[in-house]
């Protein structure tokens, strides 16, 4: 077996491509930090904008804003941590050195190319968006089968899955179906949330009990697996819409009251004296917190689309702030609970939450501004990361070994 730790080997790759956390977590932030401002600024004043109509040629903006922060943010973060993680799941070399800065670069330029200020084929930014997704699925399916370790097959076949749900969005800008825009948009959070799901389930309880120095609690299958099953459900039916209404009202109930047993069963209560515990017990609160919401406002679009933003943000985007931080630290041998001060970004992105989805309800005549509040909570954020972390992910590890 080779051995993947070896501290005297010499490492002459540079830092930042030695281990796909490292490119993929400070790329995912830097876009995080920048999209959000940039698009507030094109869509409210769009006179002091970086954007301008020449970069529109042929990309709406009502869909560059949730496929960016979908398959540009989520998608780098979530790829950044399965092509770090496998390597410890199966202890098998992961993607390294030039092939990683190969896959990264098919990231960026899809990014990129979706700003170009003139008009290039759609099919552009799709093929680079594709060898991003295929090729760290195919990384991730080179460690898994091996070692038929079926129980996180899965991982590359949901990247899979992700790779044809993005084409299908790119099929829809191509032919201006923003209806089908919107089922994708709301049919990959929920691909997210079941991501979030299987991998919370994992470490959310194992790093509480590692740390509070208490026995973890044991996972109960039938509760586990029946949740996952709703959430591939409400998957599959927000791409659909193949089930009633009266279906769709029971899947986000019973789902929501699942998630918030399993939840509460992880001790949250006992973590709050420390951020690194209790930012990931926060994150995963929203995701129940939203399923229960959702589960009374069945076909009230706006509504829908307001409450979506609360698992996206105070989840999804909280969620991946807090592991990335702990990730990256953990990762280039630091002291997880002694690193940079991030108490006030995880305050924000969960602020940030309350801001874009819940008070545009309570009061909408303030709406833009709530938006502004919550673009600066958002960008505090993930700024404080990216100034806190970047010489973190761009130098080597403290200890000299590889990774």
């Amino acid at each position: 077996m080779l051995n993947i730790d070896d501290p005297a080997k010499t490492d002459s790759t540079p830092a930042i491509w030695r281990l796909g956390f490292r490119p993929f977590f400070l790329g995912g932030a830097v876009l995080a930090s920048l999209y959000v401002p940039l698009w507030l600024l094109g869509w409210f004043v769009p006179a002091y904008s970086l954007f301008n109509a020449d970069i529109w040629h042929n990309v709406a903006p009502i869909w560059w804003h949730p496929h960016e922060l979908l398959f540009g943010f989520a998608m780098a973060i979530v790829c950044g941590f399965l092509l770090t993680a496998v390597q410890a799941w199966t202890n098998r070399p992961t993607i390294t050195g030039m092939p990683l800065a190969l896959v990264f670069m098919a990231w960026l330029l899809a990014r990129l190319s979706l700003l170009l200020p003139f008009a290039i084929p759609l099919y552009v930014p799709a093929i680079f968006d594709s060898l991003f997704l295929g090729a760290s699925a195919m990384a991730l399916w080179r460690c898994i089968y091996p070692v038929k370790q079926w129980r996180n097959i899965g991982f590359p076949i949901m990247l899979t899955l992700a790779l044809l749900v993005n084409l299908l969005s790119y099929y829809a800008l191509a032919n201006n179906d923003f209806v089908l825009a919107n089922h994708i948009w709301q049919g990959m959070l929920w691909w997210l949330a079941l991501l979030i799901t299987v991998v919370g389930g994992r470490v959310i309880p194992f790093f509480t009990a590692m740390r509070l120095q208490t026995q973890k609690p044991e996972p109960i299958e039938a509760l586990d697996y029946t949740v996952i099953v709703f959430m591939i459900a409400l998957a599959f039916q927000a791409i659909t819409q193949l089930l009633p209404q009266g279906v769709e009202q029971g899947l986000l109930l019973s789902a929501g009251l699942l998630q918030l047993v399993r939840w509460l069963r992880w001790q949250p209560f006992n973590t709050l004296r420390e951020p690194m515990l209790w930012s990931l017990h926060l994150s995963y609160a929203a995701l129940p917190i939203t399923l229960l919401a959702l589960s009374f406002y069945v076909g009230n679009v706006y509504v829908t689309k307001l409450l979506l933003h609360v698992f996206a943000i105070g989840c999804l985007a909280a969620l991946c702030l807090s592991m990335i931080s702990r990730v990256s630290l953990g990762h280039t041998s630091r002291n997880i609970y002694q690193g940079p001060s991030m108490v006030l970004a995880f305050i924000c992105l969960p602020l940030a939450a309350i801001l874009r989805a819940v008070m545009p309800l309570l009061l909408p005549q303030w709406t833009q501004t709530w938006l502004w509040l919550a673009g600066i909570a958002w960008f505090i954020g993930f700024g404080m990361f990216v100034w806190h972390y970047w010489s973190v992910l761009t130098q080597p590890r403290v200890d000299g070994r590889p990774g």
